[in-house]
């Protein structure tokens, strides 16, 4: 699943866990959770590499 969503179903999960008492649940929202921050540092590091190594793109640093 994507970034987004990953965050969106662990805050769910999250929530109804703790509302329900249920240990498990929460804790498997906060592991969705931050698999889904995990998977947006992930992109926007390739984002970064990949603009460091396009030669053609203006990076508006005068170069």
């Amino acid at each position: 699943m994507g970034e987004w969503t990953d965050k969106a179903k662990g805050r769910v999960k999250e929530t109804v866990g703790v509302a329900t008492g249920d240990r498990e649940l929460e804790a498997e929202g906060k592991r969705d959770t931050a698999k889904g921050e995990i998977k947006g540092k992930v992109e926007d590091a390739k984002r970064v590499i990949k603009d460091a190594l396009d030669p053609d793109k203006p990076r508006g640093d005068g170069l």
